[in-house]
C-alpha cells in the first residue's frame, strides 16, 4: 500500500489518541475517550497488517488468541478492588515487550530497513533499559499491592545497589550503541536494569503506590516509543510519547497532592517525626467509639451527608453497600455527597473505578477543591477507611511530616464517623489528629459490614 496512505492512517490514529486523552479527564467523557482510543488503536493495527512490514498473519493470529484468552480469563477472575495489581502488571507487560521487540533488533543486526543503524542501536539500548527496569519494577509493585511482597529496605547499602545498577546500564547501553556485535552487552544491560527497577520500586511504602504506578505507566510509555524509533513506526513513537506525558504529568499531580517530591517517595522517606510520633500518647482518653445503632440516629435528622471513601472501602469490598446507604439515605430526602481526595486508594481514580461499578452517579462525586468549601454545611461525614488524606495534622501541625499535604477538611462537618477497624496508622505512620476531635465518633468495623448494619438500624428508625 502507499506510503503516504499509510502515514495518514498513523497520523489519524494519533489524533484520535490525543482525543482519546482528552475524553479521560472527565468521568462524563471517559465513555467516550475509551472508545476514540479504541478505534485509534484499531486503525493502527489495521494499517500495520496492511502495510505487511510484519512476521506473518499466522503468528499475529496466534498471538491475539493466546493474549485473548490471558485477558479473558483475568477479566472474569480479577475482582474491581484488585484493579491496581492489574494496572501495575500491565505497565511491566508492556515495557517487557519493548525490551522484547529490542532484544530481537539486538539478535537480528540489518533485519531493520529503512532506518538508520545508529537510530537503531542508541533505541534499543533505550527500550532496553526503560522496558527491562519498568517490568521488574511494575512485577514488585504488584507483588507489594498483592500482599505477597513486604520487605521496604532503606538505607545507604539500598542506594549503593540501585545507584550502582543503573550506572552499570547506562554504560553497557553505551558500548552496545557503539559496539552493537556484542550482543552479550546487550543481555548485561538488560539483567542490570531489571536489577534496578527491582530496587527501584522496592523501597517505595504500598500506600505509595499511586505515585509509583503512575510512573511507572510512563516509562511504559517511554520504552513503548523507544521501540517506535527502532522500528522506524511513527505511530508507536506518537502513542508512546503521549503515555509518557502524560503518566509523568499525573506523577506529578500526585506527589503535589500528598506535598512530596517525587524523590521522597522513591526513597520510601516519610520524616524523622514519622517514627517517633505515639498513638497510644495521643489516644488514651479521647477517642470516642459508637454502634451502629448510635450512629443511626445520627442519620435520622442529616440533611447533608458526605461520603469519603478510602482503601478500607476497596478491601471491604464496600462500595455496593455504599451506594444502598445513599439510596436509603436519599429515599428520606437526605442529599447524598462523595469527596474523593486525589491520592485516596491505591492507584490514581481508584475510588471513582470502585463507585462507578456500583452505579454511583457521577455528579456526585466531588474532588477535593470543591468538596472542602462544603464540609461546613455537612451534617454527617461518614469516612471509610481513609486516613491520612482526612488528617487534620497535615493543616495545623507544622511539625508533622505530612504537613501541607491537602486533605479533606472533614473536621469541619458537624459530626464525622470514622469506620475504620483499629486505630492503625496511615502510610505515614502517625497518629490521626482527627480521632481524637470532639466531633468525632469511631465505628470499629470492616467497613462493609458496618455499612449493612447501619442500613439494617436505619430501617428500624
Amino acid at each position: 500500500m502507499n506510503a503516504n496512505l499509510i502515514n495518514s492512517a498513523y497520523l489519524l490514529a494519533a489524533v484520535l489518541f490525543i482525543l482519546g486523552l482528552k475524553g479521560l479527564t472527565s468521568p462524563r467523557t471517559a465513555v467516550r475517550g475509551n472508545f476514540l482510543g479504541a478505534l485509534g488503536m484499531l486503525l493502527a493495527v489495521v494499517a500495520t497488517l496492511v502495510d505487511r512490514q510484519i512476521v506473518s498473519y499466522e503468528l499475529i493470529v496466534l498471538g491475539v488468541a493466546i493474549g485473548t484468552v490471558i485477558g479473558a480469563i483475568w477479566a472474569i477472575k480479577v475482582q474491581m478492588t484488585a484493579m491496581p495489581q492489574l494496572v501495575a502488571a500491565f505497565n511491566g507487560f508492556g515495557g517487557g515487550a519493548s525490551a522484547l521487540v529490542a532484544g530481537a533488533a539486538a539478535m537480528m543486526p540489518g533485519a531493520i530497513t529503512g532506518v538508520p543503524e545508529i537510530q537503531v542501536y542508541v533505541s534499543s539500548a533505550l527500550s532496553a533499559l526503560i522496558g527491562s527496569a519498568t517490568l521488574s519494577g511494575s512485577l514488585v509493585a504488584w507483588a507489594k499491592l498483592q500482599g505477597v511482597l513486604h520487605w521496604q529496605p532503606r538505607g545507604a547499602l539500598l542506594r549503593f545497589v540501585s545507584g550502582g545498577s543503573v550506572s552499570a546500564a547506562i554504560v553497557f547501553g553505551t558500548y552496545y550503541a557503539i559496539e552493537p556485535e556484542a550482543v552479550w552487552v546487550f543481555g548485561a544491560l538488560c539483567a542490570a536494569a531489571l536489577v534496578y527497577g527491582l530496587f527501584l520500586t522496592v523501597a517505595v511504602g504500598g500506600a505509595d503506590m499511586p505515585v509509583i504506578i503512575a510512573l511507572l505507566n510512563s516509562c511504559s510509555g517511554l520504552a513503548a516509543a523507544a521501540t517506535g524509533f527502532v522500528l522506524g513506526n511513527s505511530v508507536l513513537i506518537i502513542s508512546g510519547s503521549l503515555v509518557g506525558a502524560s503518566g509523568f504529568i499525573l506523577t506529578q499531580i500526585m506527589c503535589k497532592a500528598m506535598n512530596r517530591s517525587l524523590w521522597d517517595v522513591l526513597r520510601g522517606d516519610l520524616g524523622e517525626a514519622a517514627a517517633s510520633a505515639s498513638k497510644e500518647d495521643l489516644y488514651t482518653g479521647r477517642v470516642k467509639s459508637t454502634s451502629p445503632e448510635e450512629a443511626a440516629l445520627l442519620f435520622e435528622t442529616a440533611r447533608i451527608v458526605t461520603i469519603v471513601p478510602g482503601y478500607g472501602m476497596a478491601v471491604a469490598q464496600a462500595q455496593h453497600a455504599v451506594r444502598d446507604l445513599a439510596n436509603l439515605l436519599e429515599s428520606r430526602g437526605t442529599e447524598v455527597r462523595y469527596a474523593i481526595h486525589p491520592v485516596a486508594g491505591r492507584m490514581p481514580g481508584h475510588m471513582n473505578v470502585l463507585l462507578a461499578e456500583a452505579d454511583v452517579p457521577y455528579d456526585r462525586l466531588y474532588d477535593m477543591d470543591t468538596a472542602n468549601p462544603t464540609f461546613a454545611e455537612t451534617d454527617v461525614a461518614i469516612i471509610l477507611g481513609a486516613n491520612d488524606v482526612v488528617n487534620p495534622a497535615a493543616r495545623d501541625e507544622p511539625g508533622s511530616p505530612i504537613f501541607g499535604m491537602p486533605i479533606l477538611d472533614v473536621d469541619k462537618s458537624q459530626v464525622v464517623v470514622v469506620v475504620k477497624r483499629s486505630l492503625s496508622p496511615g502510610f505515614a505512620g502517625i497518629p490521626n489528629m482527627l480521632f481524637t476531635r470532639d466531633n468525632t465518633l469511631m465505628l470499629f468495623a470492616d467497613a462493609k459490614k458496618a455499612l449493612q448494619d447501619l442500613n439494617r438500624e436505619i430501617r428500624d428508625i
